[in-house]
């Protein structure tokens, strides 16, 4: 017989088990106390953005990691309507947290997008790629003043991303979900994507993002 995570999973989640008591779930790395199903929701056809780029056209610079500046991103929330946005470089795994101290309308987000990316040399922002979150609406805006185009993920295809994925999960450490991350300054956010960009990965071969944007750049800047 072939049984499915998925199934394991909710198996075990099920309340009359006992499996996870009120104390046991913070043990779990994502702390979480229930397990919601990850089915596919259906679209009604509102709040879908305009004029997305898929990601297949996405050049094999960015596909392949060969070289820097070629970012995946998405917001982290924290008790809403409290948000950051996070970004991860395909090639150095280097962490970007950017603060959203108004809030994650769309209009809000590519502001403050905008504004940290371009105190980052050029090629440190050469693409972006994002989920189909609303937030993302205002994409040709960013665009046109950064002179970096967006790509979107195919629906349902969040792995298309999973560098910003696994960022995000090490991220959840310092932003945890019941906080006000309205709380944390910007500076309070450097000093957080610091601390993983000091974090030796397997993946870089044991160095950490730091080092390995030294090796590639010659030097490390934030911005």
């Amino acid at each position: 017989m072939w049984v499915s995570h998925e199934t394991l999973y909710r198996c075990l989640y099920i309340p009359s088990r006992k499996v996870f008591d009120s104390t046991t779930f913070h043990e779990l790395r994502t702390a979480r106390p229930i397990r919601r199903p990850r089915g596919k929701k259906r679209s009604h056809g509102r709040g879908r953005i305009r004029n997305m780029v898929s990601i297949d056209l996405r050049g094999p610079d960015a596909d392949n990691r060969t070289e820097p500046g070629h970012l995946e991103g998405d917001l982290v929330f924290g008790t809403r309507p409290s948000a950051v946005a996070t970004l991860a470089d395909r090639q150095t795994r280097s962490t970007h947290v950017v603060a959203l101290p108004d809030g994650y309308r769309a209009d809000t987000v590519a502001e403050a997008l905008i504004a940290y990316l371009s105190r980052l040399p050029a090629h440190r922002r050469r693409s972006l790629t994002w989920d189909r979150g609303r937030e993302m609406a205002e994409h040709e805006r960013i665009t046109a003043a950064l002179d970096m185009p967006v790509y979107f993920c195919a629906p349902h295809h969040r792995w298309q991303r999973g560098t910003n994925e696994n960022t995000n999960g090490l991220l959840r450490r310092y932003l945890r979900k019941n906080a006000d991350l309205c709380g944390f300054s910007q500076d309070d956010l450097d000093t957080i994507a610091a601390r993983l960009d000091d974090r030796p990965r397997r993946v870089l071969d044991w160095n950490s993002p730091r080092q390995r944007v030294e090796q590639v750049l010659g030097t490390y800047v934030t911005a």
